[in-house]
């Protein structure tokens, strides 16, 4: 027995999905959109529009007219895949609202924290070479003074002493009283206190 290949005539029906689609969308763009998606899944499920002309009582579904049962299965997918499509918008725009909810409302501009990184860095990098490397290990990198004074091969008494001229240097430049000194600079991690 020969199949009827026109059962399946697909583009008979596209004014039909896109009038539906545009009552559905009310938005040309989308109703486009929507008669796609339409047909992708109908050629993709197009198994089940066999089985259902083939099922008893079912090949004379709908006018009579030709293609009138194609035509209600492809309306019928439309239809799904409109309402798909609704509940995912729907489900997205709660997890956005909820999102919402637990982010920040407002946050820091990122401008003054990279030019305050770099204030810093320049300030860091403008000490002398064993200052620097004192600084870095106990400040940075979290050594104790032991270790760190193990680390560089100098007497912990030594490497106290070039840490408090860091910070010292880095103190002056902090309130201007450097003669070089970048302005605005604060030092996280140690005392703002003068020595005594």
């Amino acid at each position: 027995m020969k199949r009827d290949d026109t059962s399946f005539d697909v583009p008979a029906q596209l004014g039909v999905m896109r009038r539906y689609a545009r009552a559905l969308t009310r938005d040309d763009v989308e109703a486009e959109d929507l008669v796609h998606d339409a047909l992708v899944r109908a050629y993709e499920r197009r198994g089940s529009f066999d089985a259902d002309r083939a099922a008893p009582g079912n090949a004379a579904r709908g006018s009579g007219q030709p293609g009138s049962g194609l035509r209600g299965w492809l309306l019928s997918v439309l239809h799904n895949v409109f309402v798909d499509r609704r509940r995912s918008r729907a489900a997205e725009a709660r997890r956005e609202a909820d999102s919402l909810d637990l982010a920040e409302t407002s946050a820091a501009p990122a401008q003054e924290h990279r030019l305050r990184l770099a204030e810093v860095r320049e300030a860091f990098m403008a000490l002398p070479e064993e200052q620097r490397a004192v600084l870095h290990l106990v400040a940075i990198e979290g050594l104790g003074y032991a270790e760190a004074a193990a680390t560089l091969g100098i007497p912990q008494g030594t490497l106290m002493s070039r840490l408090s001229r860091a910070r010292a240097t880095l103190r002056a430049m902090e309130d201007g009283s450097a003669a070089d000194a970048p302005k605005r600079l604060r030092i996280v991690g140690g005392t703002d206190e003068p020595s005594r």
